[in-house]
């Protein structure tokens, strides 16, 4: 099943919407279609069971996040996962998210929705003091924000993940009013230099 859905994801990235058919799935994954309709009735659920796949891996990172040392640096590893989620592989998450939507997955979206807004209210429970926005509201709307900001990104077609992921971070930290925390090779930089 593995190899079907990966063979699915390049067929995507390579062929697009128009050449993405059972047959060529079962062509780049090495199978017989027949095994691909063993495992999926059909093309839909196919794409269906690559959004999860995609989709899981981000909440896994997402919630991971919540365990970083601080508040702070665990927003940075949301922001961060949520870009890589969209460049590691920017034309199948452009087109994996206009599938969600044409299949309305309501539960892959809620899923993810769920899952970036808990972490993030997980860690906005530890600030302090605490930010100036009732915590519901700012997860709510930093998610909002986060989805944003990174799916117009892949629109576009950005490919600077570094670029991206400080404008998010500049949005999430403003939007909090707080100031960016410096990321930890900058505060190791700091540590070491002579002071005076």
């Amino acid at each position: 099943m593995r190899t079907i859905l990966e063979g699915a994801a390049r067929v995507l990235e390579e062929r697009g919407l128009a050449g993405y058919t059972t047959n060529a799935v079962a062509e780049r994954a090495g199978v017989s279609v027949g095994s691909v309709y063993q495992y999926f009735p059909g093309k839909d659920a196919l794409t269906a069971s690559l959004v999860n796949r995609e989709t899981g891996l981000l909440v896994e990172a997402v919630r991971a996040a919540t365990a970083a040392a601080t508040p702070g640096h665990g927003l940075r590893l949301i922001v961060r996962a949520a870009v890589a989620h969209q460049m590691a592989r920017p034309r199948l998450a452009l087109l994996l998210d206009r599938e969600e939507s044409r299949l309305q997955l309501a539960e892959s979206l809620d899923a993810v929705t769920r899952a970036i807004t808990d972490a993030i209210l997980a860690l906005l429970a530890r600030f302090e003091p605490a930010p100036p926005v009732e915590p519901e509201t700012a997860a709510g709307d930093l998610f909002a924000l986060l989805r944003g900001m990174v799916d117009a990104a892949g629109e576009r077609g950005e490919r600077d993940r570094g670029a991206l992921e400080h404008r998010v971070l500049r949005a999430v930290f403003g939007y909090l009013g707080l100031p960016q925390e410096m990321p930890q090779a900058a505060q190791a930089i700091a540590r070491r230099r002579p002071k005076g």
